[in-house]
């Protein structure tokens, strides 16, 4: 029923869009020097590799590739469309292709880059038994993680020591937790908090594990 639905939906999604990312792919194209997409190497279900599909929101492919996707959100490397489609997602749009030809899904476990595996235990590894997808409640949660990046001084070493670890835990309690009807809801909950109308305690109903992040934050400037 998954797959049927995300067939059918991304199907819909690009021919729906297409206007839109037909008009987003122009500006991109004359706001700045480079390619209208950002391609990068991932991870998806069983650990296999793919390219995910982006609209480009960087100066370069190049500075995109060297940053990863650990970035102050004020970075002067992010174009002016590309803080806009960023905050509103639309440079996301591309990956109903990555949907569509079965590389990911609406709803999953963000696809990871191959060289972050080496910080995953077998038991972390439990979260490429599903496709990778769009959403997750990961994504939900950290919906404000570039601004939690201009709180800090290292970016990188902040997501590896702190943020990875705890999304790694709440894409762990999506896997216990998937279901086809869940997956709904997330996908609307991701759709509200765009605008602010959900919370994370309507997504992740694990309290405790929803503490975590205030330990996180707790930490900035303190000890990042």
């Amino acid at each position: 029923m998954k797959r049927l639905f995300d067939i059918v939906a991304a199907f819909l999604g690009l021919t729906f869009f297409l206007p839109l990312m037909i008009v987003v792919g122009i500006i991109v194209k004359i706001t700045s020097p480079g390619p209208i997409l950002f391609s990068q190497k991932r991870l998806t279900k069983g650990m296999k590799e793919f390219s995910i599909y982006k609209f480009r929101s960087m100066t370069t492919n190049k500075v995109r590739e060297k940053n990863t996707v650990q970035i102050k959100g004020s970075s002067s490397e992010i174009t002016p469309i590309g803080r806009f489609m960023r905050k509103t997602k639309i440079d996301e749009l591309p990956q109903f292709w990555n949907i569509l030809i079965g590389d990911m899904s609406f709803i999953g476990p963000r696809p990871e880059l191959p060289r972050r595996l080496k910080y995953y235990g077998e038991r972390e590894k439990k979260i490429f038994a599903l496709q990778s997808g769009i959403s997750s409640p990961a994504s939900i949660v950290f919906s404000d993680e570039e601004y939690l990046m201009d709180s800090v001084k290292d970016p990188e070493k902040f997501y590896i020591h702190e943020i990875m670890p705890y999304k790694i835990e709440l894409n762990l309690y999506y896997t216990e937790h998937a279901t086809f009807f869940y997956d709904i809801w997330i996908i609307i909950a991701t759709l509200l908090k765009i605008v602010n109308k959900v919370k994370n305690e309507d997504v992740v109903k694990d309290k405790e594990l929803l503490s975590k992040k205030l330990e996180i934050v707790a930490k900035i400037g303190v000890e990042y």
